[in-house]
């Protein structure tokens, strides 16, 4: 499998940290910069995505350690996850449920 541009610079910055040219502050904030973006969801997209686990309500909320009733309100549209949520939703919607367990 070929590797990406980023993995390939990654693993160069890596080496420069390795040979003592780049400080473990610098290498921290690059791995910062190579996360993947964090997705916001729409109440529909989270609602579609629990289902896609073939979750209910509450067993959603309990592998996302949140509550039944916050996992209603977002799908509702009455309220948005907090960073750490959409965190674990990506996580879910990307590689499944199971990613949690």
């Amino acid at each position: 499998m070929d590797k990406s541009i980023l993995e390939v610079v990654h693993e160069g910055v890596k080496d420069l940290n390795d040979a003592g040219v780049m400080d473990e502050i610098t290498l921290r904030e690059f791995d910062a910069l190579c996360l993947p973006p964090v997705k916001n969801y729409s109440a529909l997209e989270i609602q579609q995505i629990r289902k896609r686990n073939k979750a209910s309500q509450g067993v959603f909320a309990a592998y996302l350690n949140t509550t039944k009733s916050t996992v209603q309100k977002w799908e509702q549209g009455q309220k948005k996850p907090s960073a750490p949520s959409l965190k674990l939703l990506n996580m879910v919607d990307q590689k499944g449920i199971e990613i949690l367990a």
